[in-house]
This record gives C-alpha cells, sequence and structure tokens, in this order.
C-alpha cells in the first residue's frame, strides 16, 4: 500500500520500468461486454493510489462520472504535480502544506484549455469522502484537504466525509479482512462499516437492500490490452456484471480501482470480491468494473504522480484514457444502433494556434448537425460532441507533425462523413533523450541526489539509487526540465 524508497519495494528501476512497459501482455481472455449503460448514472470510487485515480478521473472526465466520486484515504487532484517527492511527502505524510488554491487554479485553467472537461460538470455530482483517524500511510489532514479542494466546485451538500472511525490505511468493511487497526496485507479491514456500501448509497441515492447470499451475476476477467497496452497496466482486469444487466435492463456503472499492493497480481481477485461492491451491485442494477495495474507499475500503485507519463493527471494520460476506453466500451451496448446519418462531411477544416503541446482545429458549420466529433490519426480526441466550431487538441508532442479530421454528429448520435484532412505541426523542439547511469546524470546537471537517490532535475522523478549501476533514459522537456521516458 505504501510508496516506499527501497531499491526493492519503493518501485522498479527507470531501466527496469522501460523494461516492463515494453514487454508485450498477450491475453486469451475475451473483450469487455456490452451493455445497456445509462450515461448519466456513471461514477467511481478509490482506495490509496486508486483514490488519487478516481479524483483524477471523476475531475478530468467529469462529463463521463455525472453521478461523482467515493475517495478513501486520497487527496486533491494533481497533488503531487509531477514530483515523487511531493507524493512522499506533502501528498501522504501532509509533511509541508498542500497548495490548494494553485491546485484548484490548474484545475481551471486545464479545463479552460481542454486539457480536461469543464469543470462545471461538477457542481451536479457527489462526494463520498472517508479518513481512517489513525490512517498513518495517507495522513488525515490530506483527506482534509482534499474536502477543501472539492469545495471549489462540488456544493457542500452534496459531500460526506466521514473520519471517526479508528481504522488503518485499507478499505473497510463489516464483515471481512484484518481488524480495523491493522495495516497490512491485503489492506482490506473489518471495522463493522459498511463503507462500499455507504459510497454507493451517497452516490444513488436510495437503494435495494444488498444480496447477502449467493451472487446472482457474473465475473469475468477481461483483456485490458485492448483498451490500453503496458503503461503499468496488467494484462487483465475484471467486471462485474448482475443477470439483469446482462439480459439487457438499463443499469448503472461503478469504476473501482484497488490502491498499491493490492492489484491482482499481489492479492489475486481478493478486493474484486471481498470489497463489498458486489453485493449491492447485484441487487441494484450497478455493473462494476476493476481495471488492474500490472507488475509494469510501482509498487503496484496507480499512476497519480508521473511514474509513467507527464501527462498522467490529464484526459490524455494513458491509463486514463484507458479506463475511459473501457468505460465506452461497455456503454456500447444500450438501445437500438441508430442509422448512419446523412450529414454532409465538415468543410473548411484548418489548424492553428499551435503550441508546443496543442493545437487548434476549426471548421465550418453543418446544417443539421447537433455536435462534432475531431479525429487526429483516425482516433476520435474529443471525450464528448463539440459543440462549436473548433477544438483544441492538447497532450501533443513538440516539433511534430499531425493530421485531424472532422465528422458531423446527429441528434441520434451517428456520425457523418469525414471532412478532409488537415495538418499541423506544433511549435518547440524535439524532445532530447539522455541514457547514462544515474551517478553521471547526477554530474551532468540533469539530476540531482538526495539520500542515496537520484532525482530527474525539475520533475524530481525518483529514479533510483544514485550509483554507477542503475541506468535511467531522461527526456528532456523544457530548460532544465527533464522526466523518466523515452523519445519517439
Amino acid at each position: 500500500m505504501r510508496i516506499r524508497h527501497s531499491l526493492h519495494a519503493a518501485g522498479l528501476t527507470a531501466l527496469a520500468l522501460s523494461s516492463a512497459l515494453l514487454a508485450p501482455q498477450a491475453s486469451a481472455a475475451p473483450a469487455l461486454p456490452q451493455l445497456n449503460i445509462d450515461p448519466a448514472e456513471v461514477s467511481v470510487s478509490g482506495l490509496s493510489s486508486g483514490g488519487f485515480m478516481a479524483v483524477q478521473m471523476h475531475v478530468a472526465y467529469s462529463a463521463t462520472f455525472r453521478r461523482g466520486a467515493g475517495v478513501v484515504a486520497g487527496g486533491p487532484y494533481f497533488c503531487a504535480e509531477g514530483s515523487i517527492t511531493n507524493a512522499t511527502g506533502r501528498c501522504m505524510q501532509r509533511s509541508t502544506a498542500i497548495p490548494v488554491s494553485s491546485l484548484v487554479s490548474t484545475t481551471r485553467t486545464w479545463a479552460g484549455n481542454g486539457s480536461i472537461d469543464p469543470v462545471d460538470n461538477l457542481s451536479a455530482s457527489r462526494v463520498y469522502l472517508f479518513s481512517g483517524s489513525i490512517d498513518s500511510t495517507v495522513k488525515q489532514a490530506v483527506m482534509n484537504d482534499l474536502q477543501t479542494y472539492y469545495a471549489s466546485f462540488v456544493p457542500a451538500a452534496n459531500t460526506v466525509y466521514k473520519k471517526d472511525i479508528a481504522a488503518e490505511h485499507a478499505m473497510i468493511t463489516d464483515d471481512y479482512g484484518n481488524s480495523c487497526s491493522t495495516k497490512a496485507s491485503p489492506y482490506i479491514s473489518d471495522c463493522n462499516f459498511d463503507l462500499a456500501g455507504e459510497i454507493l448509497k451517497h452516490l444513488y441515492g436510495t437503494l435495494n437492500a444488498r444480496n447477502n447470499g449467493a451472487l446472482g451475476g457474473s465475473f469475468t476477467e477481461f483483456d485490458q490490452s485492448l483498451y490500453v497496452r503496458n503503461n503499468g497496466m496488467a494484462a487483465t482486469g475484471w467486471v462485474y456484471v448482475p443477470q439483469s444487466c446482462a439480459a439487457g435492463a438499463s443499469c448503472r456503472l461503478h469504476v473501482v480501482f484497488h490502491g498499491c499492493q493490492q492489484n491482482t497480481a499481489t492479492i489475486g481477485d481478493n478486493y474484486v470480491r471481498n470489497t463489498g461492491y458486489n453485493r449491492w451491485a447485484d441487487t441494484n442494477n450497478i455493473v462494476l468494473l476493476y481495471p488492474q495495474t500490472g507488475t509494469g507499475a510501482t509498487n503496484g500503485c496507480w499512476d497519480w504522480w508521473g511514474y509513467n507519463s507527464a501527462d498522467y493527471a490529464r484526459k490524455s494520460g494513458p491509463q486514463m484514457a484507458g479506463v475511459r476506453a473501457m468505460i465506452t466500451r461497455l456503454a456500447s451496448g444500450g438501445g437500438t444502433t441508430p442509422p448512419p446519418a446523412s450529414l454532409p462531411a465538415p468543410t473548411g477544416v484548418v489548424t492553428s494556434g499551435a503550441t508546443s503541446s496543442s493545437m487548434l482545429i476549426s471548421w465550418n458549420a453543418v446544417s443539421g448537425a447537433s455536435g462534432y466529433n475531431v479525429y487526429r490519426a483516425g482516433t476520435k480526441v474529443n471525450a464528448s460532441r463539440v459543440s462549436g466550431n473548433s477544438y483544441t487538441d492538447t497532450g501533443l508532442a513538440a516539433a511534430t507533425t499531425y493530421s485531424w479530421t472532422v465528422k458531423a454528429v446527429d441528434a441520434n448520435g451517428a456520425e457523418g462523413a469525414a471532412s478532409a484532412a488537415a495538418s499541423g505541426t506544433t511549435t518547440g523542439s524535439t524532445a532530447v533523450c539522455f541514457t547514462a547511469t544515474n551517478y553521471a546524470h547526477v554530474s551532468a546537471g540533469r539530476a540531482t541526489q538526495s539520500g542515496g537517490y537520484a532525482y530527474a532535475k525539475g520533475s524530481g522523478q525518483n529514479m533510483g539509487l544514485w550509483n554507477v549501476f542503475v541506468t535511467t533514459t531522461l527526456k528532456q522537456t523544457g530548460p532544465d526540465y527533464y522526466v523518466i521516458g523515452t523519445c519517439p
């Protein structure tokens, strides 16, 4: 559950991480089912790194997670700001103050430039917060800051904060796990409190009684690599589908993020089956998606400080976009497929306003269109339908040429023909990578060292032990700013 600093347990060295990310993850598991999911009834929750991930998904994809989020031992959005030092310090132990107002400002800025969904979506969602009063991994003061952060976007009446149970760092239940004051694997504890049930009841309102007997639905281990390959993700994830949902009923969807050291590679399906969500889902038409990190994830954690991607908290973050793609697949089976739209292709598609990481795409309006979808190299880049005649695509690489097309969408959600392609090149210079020992990186000024560990200059990412035996590839993304990664 903890992010530890030893070479063995604090996470993979950059070299080992690079190897894990590049390794193939073949899977014979099936794809996710296509179900009738009500798009207004999607929510998320998570514990520890999964709590931080739940906040990231809720804020970045607020148009998707309309019902809201449950957060157990997490912290404010973008708390780490790309730094492992911040992650393990202020964002877990509250060793220094968390700059909540600055994080709120960043959120608004990113929403304004399209990196995340508009923050106005958050005002209609609900939030359930839980912090054990004796949690020694993510201190309660951090969760207090999360409450303050959410207050800038979510009405106080929509937020519940439970913090009076003497629980250690764990997902708590009313009938399964370690003793409440224990912090040990599988980090599920019996505190005589049904936390999963309370989260779901707050997010969805009054629910039918839970099923305390044999479940009537089905668990499926599905192929995650269809939606995101490597990037710290396992080859397979899990989904629980109530019988009614499998039969075609309109259902809700709740995404559940495990914490560090809780993926299936570490504790099997313990988190999937024993945290209390399934028995409520079974009687309330709630599909449960359990994405999984893999052995390539630092300590089995979700990426909430940038170990995998500098864009980890934006919609373009690989883990974020991968889970969003899973949701799209699950929700693709509802109703009758609309007939192809007869809308013409948009004309006048042009690019402008290039920066080192974004491009503005504009086009002429199409009569009868209810919105538009924008595609980069054949992949749709907008999370929700674009209502205007322009879109800013973000998360791009510097000094790189891209190509976009646009399709008009009718009131039924059917797309018309694709426009002619428009190309544009981002500004800046091509990223430069340096592969060397951690000792050499520090000597060259690309990294600093503290306590026997090397840290990438600028991003502060932990590169592992400061010695001549650990080799790391650093990518320079700005003046005196380096991240762990590789160049295209």
